[in-house]
């Protein structure tokens, strides 16, 4: 098992109380709370101290906060593709979902929780699931290009039907 699907194993065992402490620290830094902080450290500490190769710190704060706001299945599709299955009420302007997603690739990483938040709700709301593995490794290294481009590939390949 890598170090990330240990994090990601710690972090679906979580019970309700846990998982409501960390979402009152959404948009907030590690730093800002003594108790967020020790309630993350506690998380993540022992998985980083057995393994260098753990997610880094401040992706897996936002992964932590992100599962907390929405603790969905883990599953074997991506965030990006999950998105673009997602459907929204016929009311709305069919373009505000491509729009809304080029903007979140737009974000650094430090930025990123809102729109990822939205991301999540509204794929939830589609009752579907998302693979947090992977999410958290694609996070990692969020600054790459190639990562970007990976994540609009698979998300017009779904939001164009062709998945």
């Amino acid at each position: 098992m890598t170090p990330t699907e240990q994090f990601i194993r710690v972090l679906t065992g979580l019970k309700s109380g846990d998982l409501g402490m960390l979402r009152t620290y959404a948009g907030n830094s590690l730093e800002k709370s003594v108790s967020g902080f020790d309630l993350f450290t506690g998380l993540w500490w022992p998985l980083r101290h057995k393994n260098q190769r753990a997610p880094r710190r401040e992706v897996a704060w936002l992964v932590a906060k992100l599962y907390a706001f929405c603790p969905i299945q883990q599953s074997d599709y991506t965030f990006a593709s999950q998105l673009g299955r997602c459907r929204i009420p016929q009311s709305r302007n069919k373009d505000r979902l491509p729009q809304k997603f080029d903007d979140l690739l737009m974000q650094r990483l430090d930025n990123l929780e809102p729109a990822l938040r939205w991301g999540l709700d509204l794929i939830a709301r589609n009752d579907l699931d998302v693979d947090w593995v992977k999410l958290t490794e694609d996070l990692s290294i969020w600054g790459r290009e190639s990562t970007r481009l990976r994540w609009a590939n698979e998300f017009l390949t779904t939001f164009e039907g062709g998945e």
